[in-house]
């Protein structure tokens, strides 16, 4: 059986597909040689070449099915769409939370929702939710997000079962990404690098990380992968604990 991450032939669908880490998953998938359609509400001032973008709100049911069902093909899809801003569980609207939580978890629902039901049809597929390492621990300021992305988890989990064998259903648990919109979270350039030194690996993810390891997911190397979670996070985060303890000090003062 011959294994590649040749993607020629095939069709991916990227929600959110037209910035940062949307545009990095979308700039992935064409160099993998796939046909690429990026969606998103608001048209970006440009593409890279031969990227199609079509609008698209996926909080809209009928709107998700209406163009899933309009393709051709479809092989892979890549529910990356999503975000929160900083908004303390015990402020603002509440109306505001659940809107939160429908982007993050119900849309990636509509739309794997109507990618299964085009893929079931024909040769199968491989659907792809972009979860956080909010869903994974605590996520104070942005809890409802956190709350979604952990449901994000569960709902591949299920939806891997319910949808085999045809169709596979994987999660990228990712980390902190360096975007246009780092600021907003990291400060400035000083406050970036200050966020970096926390990180294993030494740096902030570029979104064609998390195209790569999405273009691996649709790929026939993982052909036998599916309801699983690819951590996708430098390594994760330097426990709290090791800074604060004083054992080794200790240990050191007394020999």
């Amino acid at each position: 059986m011959p294994y590649t991450l040749d993607l020629s032939g095939k069709v991916a669908v990227v929600t959110g597909g037209v910035r940062g880490v949307g545009l990095g998953i979308s700039r992935a998938f064409l160099d993998a040689g796939a046909e690429v359609i990026a969606v998103a509400r608001h048209a970006p001032d440009r593409l890279p070449s031969g990227l199609r973008f079509v609008p698209l709100d996926v909080r809209d049911a009928a709107a998700v099915r209406d163009f899933a069902e309009g393709l051709d093909r479809l092989d892979v899809v890549v529910n990356n769409a999503g975000g929160t801003p900083y908004l303390p569980a015990a402020d603002g609207d509440p109306r505001t939370h659940a809107k939160i939580i429908e982007l993050n978890l119900v849309a990636p629902l509509y739309v794997a929702r109507a990618a299964n039901a085009v893929m079931q049809r024909g040769d199968g597929g491989s659907i792809i939710m972009v979860g956080s390492v909010s869903g994974v621990r605590p996520s104070p300021g942005t809890a409802a997000y956190g709350a979604a992305k952990a449901g994000l988890d569960n709902l591949t989990r299920s939806l891997a079962v319910e949808w085999a064998p045809k169709v596979r259903v994987n999660a990228l648990t990712l980390g902190m990404v360096r975007t246009e919109r780092s600021h907003l979270h990291y400060g400035d350039e000083a406050g970036v690098a200050a966020v970096e030194r926390t990180v294993p690996l030494g740096r902030l993810a570029d979104p064609y990380d998390a195209g790569a390891a999405c273009v691996f997911l649709a790929s026939d190397l993982a052909g036998y992968v599916s309801g699983s979670a690819l951590l996708v996070h430098g390594g994760g985060e330097r426990p709290a604990f090791l800074d604060a303890a004083n054992a080794d000090r200790t240990n050191r003062e007394g020999e």
